[in-house]
C-alpha cells in the first residue's frame, strides 16, 4: 500500500480542469458536504482541526488515510491502527497542498482534481484523469 501516492506528472489541461471541477462539485452536492475551495482547485473539509503545528514540504509525515474515487471505490488505504510514513516532498501535488492544511492529530477529506493527482499518466489501478478523494489523518510529522 502507499505506492500509488508517489509523485507522477499531472496534466494541466484546462478542459480537464473544468470537467474535474464539475465532478467534484456534484460529489460535494450529492454528499451534502460543506467544502472549502483551495486556490489550487482542490476542495477540502477539515473534520478535526488537530493542534501542535503543521508540516512543511520538508517534513516527513506519518498518516492514516483512505484514497477513493467519486463512486466510493477504495483504491488504497491504511488499515486499523497502521500508519504510513513519507517525506511530504515525494508525494503527489495534492497531498503536498492538503497535508500542511492539517495540524498534528487533524483529519480532513480532500477532493483532488486530476492535475493534482496523477493526470493522464496514473499508476495501475487508477484511471487516467481521475478525480481522487482522500480521507487523511495526520498522526505525526518531523
Amino acid at each position: 500500500m502507499g505506492g500509488a501516492l508517489l509523485m507522477a506528472a499531472g496534466c494541466k489541461d484546462e478542459d480537464q480542469g473544468e470537467i474535474d471541477r464539475a465532478i467534484i462539485q456534484k460529489y460535494i452536492a450529492d454528499n451534502s458536504l460543506t467544502a472549502t475551495e483551495h486556490e489550487s482547485g482542490m476542495f477540502y473539509v477539515i473534520t478535526v482541526p488537530g493542534s501542535g503545528g503543521s508540516p512543511t514540504l520538508a517534513s516527513t509525515v506519518k498518516v492514516k488515510y483512505r484514497g477513493y474515487f467519486t463512486d466510493n471505490t477504495t483504491f488504497d488505504q491504511t488499515t486499523g491502527s497502521n500508519t504510513i510514513e513519507f517525506p511530504l516532498s515525494n508525494l503527489i501535488e495534492g497531498w503536498q497542498i492538503a497535508i500542511p492544511l492539517l495540524q498534528k492529530g487533524g483529519k480532513g477529506t480532500f477532493l483532488l482534481p486530476s492535475a493534482l493527482g496523477y493526470g493522464s499518466n496514473p499508476p495501475p489501478g487508477i484511471p487516467a484523469n481521475a478525480v481522487l478523494i482522500f480521507d487523511i489523518e495526520l498522526v505525526d510529522f518531523s
